[in-house]
């Protein structure tokens, strides 16, 4: 990491952190198990996989740490966070406020000690809190960012730093209210933190560092030969990360286009890799699909009108419903009395079934999941449907979205048919590969 970022201090680069490991996991695991009462197996864990992993990196990786400030840095952080697993173990819950409070020390954790890294390196750094200039609303656990606070506020903080010749450290993930409340924007949101700060500084180029190659044709853990995807535009990125990619956050891309900055995933296993370049109008190339993404555990909820009410008063209500609950649907089919959705098993409640009950007769199904074909070559083929159901015969689809966008073709099917469904459409669409825009 040290050298990626060596190579580029002549770019005056704004490095943007996220959390070691599978460390928001494990303080996320800590938590749950503090709200049940379970303080021992909460103490262990954060022990074993949070402390003392920390601890270990930053000894191994800086000279005199004992003596340091940011072994004092980190003990700071560590005690905050035993008296918080303290506090929701004495009242058994586990608030998407306190949810997000400590789930950013693993952003805040990663920043201290690479930050010390780098400087001990010889880069000249400064640490930033991102909580000061990453203002959003109180919807915690998935923040919304104020866009013109936040833009204001990352002038005020970054370009000083940078006009300084120094190379700004700061956290993803992690925000604040207004009132400067910690909030989090959801996982994988510190690739929405960067593109968030690029905009603000309207940036030349949005560099993404990960473990894998960049965007891929399918998921590699169903297909072990996918492969990489070299050039793919905004809106085909976009769709893909709605529509379960897990390469980037959903929000990262739009605020990449709104200044047409692109943005490069690169792989930190393979710095001289090509990765996947996201850009306004990149070559389509010959393939009819640029990549497979997937969605598991979704759920059908199908609302059956009583009849009472007119269908666009129907349709109007469910909505509202949704829109109250903060619920997102994927795919969506109507009829005259009656829609269908497929959204999130994790975001099936009491509250929201109790809601849509009170206008019709509710009905589950679940152990569902998605399935979409994305590329803007899509609209061309006339007989696109056609040869995806070829390859699926037998196969049981319970949905089916398209037309509501010319990039995607989604459905949904039962979830343990997945691998197979992936593997058949990914053999048939990428049999034959444009070298222009795949690798």
């Amino acid at each position: 990491v040290t050298e990626i970022i060596r190579k580029r201090i002549q770019l005056q680069p704004v490095i943007v952190f996220s959390a070691l490991g599978k460390t928001t996991r494990n303080l996320l695991t800590a938590a749950q198990h503090a709200a049940k009462g379970d303080e021992n197996s909460a103490a262990q864990l954060f022990e074993k996989h949070i402390k003392n992993y920390h601890y270990s990196l930053a000894q191994n990786l800086l000279p005199d740490f004992e003596n340091s400030q940011t072994k004092n840095i980190l003990q700071q952080y560590f005690d905050e966070i035993t008296r918080l697993l303290g506090g929701i173990a004495i009242i058994r819950e586990l608030t998407p406020r306190s949810h997000d409070k400590i789930l950013s020390y693993g952003e805040l954790l990663s920043s201290a000690i690479l930050s010390a890294v780098l400087e001990n390196a010889g880069i000249a750094v400064s640490l930033l809190d991102a909580r000061e200039f990453i203002i959003t609303n109180d919807l915690h656990t998935r923040a919304e960012p104020h866009i013109a606070e936040t833009e204001e506020r990352v002038t005020q903080h970054i370009l000083p730093v940078l006009e300084s010749g120094k190379v700004p450290v700061l956290q993803g993930f992690i925000g604040s209210t207004c009132e400067g409340i910690t909030t989090t924007l959801g996982f994988e949101g510190s690739d929405f933190t960067t593109a968030l700060i690029a905009n603000a500084l309207d940036a030349t180029d949005i560099q993404v560092w990960k473990d894998v190659p960049g965007i891929m044709t399918a998921d590699p853990v169903i297909i072990a030969n996918a492969h990489t995807v070299k050039s793919i535009s905004f809106e085909e990125a976009a769709e893909l990360t709605f529509l379960g990619a897990k390469v980037l956050h959903p929000k990262t891309i739009e605020p990449a286009r709104q200044k047409n900055i692109p943005v490069h995933i690169f792989n930190t296993k393979d710095t001289d890799a090509s990765g996947t370049t996201i850009s306004e109008n990149p070559d389509s190339g010959a393939n009819i699909v640029k990549s497979i993404a997937y969605k598991r555990k979704l759920s059908i909820i199908t609302i059956h009108s009583n009849r009472l009410i007119s269908s666009y008063e129907f349709f109007k209500m469910v909505f509202d419903v949704l829109d109250r609950e903060r619920v997102t649907s994927y795919l969506i089919n109507t009829a005259e009395t009656n829609i269908a959705l497929a959204i999130s098993t994790d975001d099936i409640t009491c509250t929201l079934l109790d809601d849509l009950e009170q206008f019709g007769t509710v009905s589950i199904q679940d152990d569902m999941a998605s399935i979409s074909l994305v590329g803007k070559n899509l609209n061309l083929s006339g007989d696109f449907a056609t040869q995806v159901f070829n390859q699926l015969k037998n196969q049981k689809i319970v949905m089916i979205a398209h037309g509501s966008s010319p990039l995607h073709f989604t459905f949904v099917v039962q979830e343990a048919a997945v691998e197979n469904c992936i593997q058949k459409l990914h053999k048939y669409f990428f049999k034959e590969l444009d070298s222009h825009i795949f690798s």
